[in-house]
């Protein structure tokens, strides 16, 4: 799982410096896909689904979600704008292990409360993964994450979850960013989360648009996203991935 992870951040850290207005989106996911590929891992979400004629198989190799979008965006011809903000998700399986990871940028100059909404939001991701500790309980993780959030005046997606990942992207159990301490499972040595927190500027209500996949804020307001894979050692949780940390963004 080191591997997969790894490839992820090298995947945010190789994208980064191309988050800025007149950067295609599609150029950023071929970016993407070759780079994985290149490193002998395959992207997790290109094709991933049922397949159905209602919902296609996902299309793309990263999930690219612009301001009101709070995950799954599809990457298109679209061009970054001066202002933006955009959330990147990439996941990779490498020798039947998966990796999966998230970032939120600004693009060239953002407002100040867009600005703090990612704040929040990473500082929330961590504050949660403090808690993901051998012996709490999920809920204490989850807890963690919806307090950090509401006490900064914003709120928590609650229709999404973070996820075990394994030998699967999606494994049991979910992991929402919201719950009581002291709830949930119970917490073991081994364990292997994705820790998620999505978070709006507004209302927590979300919509998921035509395509079965984009989801949205219902009332328009921005959202931001962060996410590393960690595993829950006896000395502390350990992050698997590690494309941004409380220091440099």
């Amino acid at each position: 799982m080191r591997e997969s992870a790894q490839i992820v951040s090298d995947v945010h850290r190789l994208l980064m410096p191309h988050v800025k207005p007149g950067t295609r989106v599609s150029d950023l996911d071929a970016m993407a896909e070759d780079f994985i590929r290149a490193n002998g891992a395959r992207p997790a979400f290109k094709g991933y689904g049922s397949g159905s004629a209602s919902v296609p198989a996902f299309p793309a190799t990263l999930c690219v979600s612009i301001d009101d979008e709070v995950v799954h965006g599809i990457p298109s011809n679209r061009v970054l704008e001066e202002g933006q903000i955009v959330s990147i998700d990439v996941g990779t399986e490498k020798n039947g292990f998966f990796g999966d990871g998230a970032m939120t940028h600004p693009v060239g100059t953002v407002e100040a409360e867009k600005l703090r909404l990612m704040q929040v939001t990473r500082e929330s991701l961590y504050r949660g993964i403090s808690k993901a500790i051998v012996d709490n309980h999920l809920g204490d993780v989850s807890a963690a994450i919806q307090a950090c959030v509401e006490e900064n005046g914003f709120s928590v997606v609650r229709d999404l979850v973070g996820h075990g990942i394994g030998k699967k992207l999606h494994e049991e159990p979910p992991v929402p960013n919201f719950g009581r301490p002291g709830s949930g499972p119970l917490l073991k040595e081994g364990m292997t989360l994705a820790i998620e927190p999505m978070v709006n500027y507004g209302s927590f209500r979300v919509r998921i648009e035509a395509n079965g996949w984009t989801v949205r804020t219902r009332d328009g307001s921005p959202s931001a996203h962060f996410e590393h894979t960690i595993c829950i050692s006896k000395d502390g949780p350990v992050l698997l991935t590690n494309h941004f940390d409380r220091e440099n963004g």
